[in-house]
C-alpha cells in the first residue's frame, strides 16, 4: 500500500515537473516576446508535454490499484452497477365490455360537439376581454 501511494505522489510530482518544463521558457524570459519558438523552447515545452502525459496516466494508474487495494481490504464499499431495467412488459387489451370504442365515443361525443358549436355561432363577441361568458372566445381573438 505504501508503494503505491509514494507511486501516486511521484507521478503527481512528474506531472508538476512536465508542466514547468512547459511554462519556464515564457516565465524565465528565454523565449523571446512576439518572435517564433527557439529550438531550446521548442524542446523544453515538448518534454515537458511528454513528461505531464506519462505523469498524468501513471497518477491515474496508481489511484486506481489503491482504490482497488482499499476495496479488497473492506475499507471501501464501491458502488453497485445499475442494471439497465428491463423494458415493461405490454399489457394485453382488455375484453370488450363496459369500455367504449371510438366509434361509440365519437357518436357520444358528436351532440356535444354541435351544441358547442351552435353556442359559439350564436353569441356575438362584445369587448376586449371575456367576462363571465358573455364574449365568445372566437370573437375576442377575431378582434385582436
Amino acid at each position: 500500500m505504501i508503494r503505491k501511494f509514494v507511486g501516486a505522489v511521484a507521478a503527481a510530482l512528474a506531472v508538476m515537473a512536465g508542466l514547468w518544463l512547459m511554462i519556464a521558457p515564457f516565465a524565465l524570459g528565454t523565449q523571446p516576446e512576439d518572435a517564433d519558438w527557439t529550438n531550446a523552447t521548442q524542446s523544453e515545452f515538448f518534454t515537458g508535454l511528454g513528461v505531464a502525459v506519462v505523469g498524468v496516466v501513471g497518477a491515474i494508474a496508481f489511484v486506481a490499484a489503491i482504490h482497488e487495494e482499499l476495496v479488497v481490504r473492506g475499507l471501501v464499499v464501491p458502488k453497485p452497477r445499475r442494471e439497465p431495467e428491463p423494458e415493461p412488459e405490454p399489457v394485453p387489451a382488455a375484453p370488450a365490455g363496459p369500455q367504449a370504442t371510438s366509434a361509440e365515443l365519437a357518436t357520444l361525443l358528436a351532440p356535444l360537439v354541435e351544441a358547442l358549436r351552435e353556442d359559439l355561432n350564436t353569441r356575438t363577441g362584445g369587448g376586449e376581454h371575456r367576462q363571465n361568458g358573455k364574449a365568445s372566445l372566437v370573437g375576442v381573438e377575431d378582434n385582436r
